[in-house]
């Protein structure tokens, strides 16, 4: 089946994105085989693309390119959760210290909307909708930190981390929890302690992780 793709963006990075959901979510196993001939058969695309998907990819560790072997999955392991989390801890522990300096109200009104966003999906049961506004949320952290390189770094990681929230969102059924927790680390960012503010925080990524470890547990 011919897996189809949007002209108008880069086809790189959507074939890119959807390889990564499937390696995350297990339905590339570590180990297999995949070529550049059959993925370009199957996304309608030339190798131009695929190679630059394969690139990013190699780049996030998800993947071994062997030429002229071909391209093995090498997927996540629990050990891998372990570091992209605490990665993501250091960096987010660090714009969060930036961002609640900021005393202008009006900076932090895209965070409020991002929390409100998740509100509704939480009530629509939308968990797409709450993906998007949970990593915007985050993303707001790092705009207000006004570190352009830590900003960069995060827009690195960003599309393994959406990956990853794709899955572990989905062991919540009801998302008013995680809504609730979000609200309450805008409050604590814009009114606590920097104390307060990073152990709120640190527990929140904590859970994402502990939920992806489950995952990856389930499937052995």
């Amino acid at each position: 089946m011919t897996q189809s793709v949007k002209r108008g963006e880069s086809l790189g990075a959507q074939v890119a994105r959807v390889l990564r959901q499937r390696i995350v979510r297990g339905e590339l196993a570590p180990g297999a085989r995949i070529t550049e001939e059959a993925l370009a058969e199957e996304f309608d695309v030339s190798r131009g693309p695929i190679r630059d998907a394969l690139t990013q990819l190699s780049f996030e560790k998800l993947v071994e390119v062997q030429r002229p072997r071909g391209v093995y999955i090498v997927g996540l392991s629990p050990d891998d959760v372990e570091q992209l989390y605490s990665l993501r801890g250091a960096l987010e522990q660090l714009a969060l210290s930036r961002a609640m300096r900021v005393e202008d109200a009006a900076r932090w009104a895209p965070m409020a909307a991002a929390v409100g966003r998740m509100g509704t999906a939480a009530d629509d049961g939308d968990h797409a909708a709450f993906v998007t506004a949970d990593l915007d949320f985050h993303s707001q952290i790092y705009a207000l930190a006004d570190h352009p390189r830590l900003e960069g770094a995060w827009n690195q990681y960003l599309p393994t981390f959406t990956a990853l929230l794709d899955v572990t969102i989905n062991h919540d059924e009801d998302l008013h929890e995680s809504s609730g927790d979000h609200m309450k680390l805008l409050d604590v960012m814009r009114t606590g302690t920097p104390e307060k503010a990073a152990e709120v925080l640190a527990s929140h990524l904590d859970g994402a992780r502990d939920r992806m470890l489950s995952e990856i547990t389930a499937r052995r």
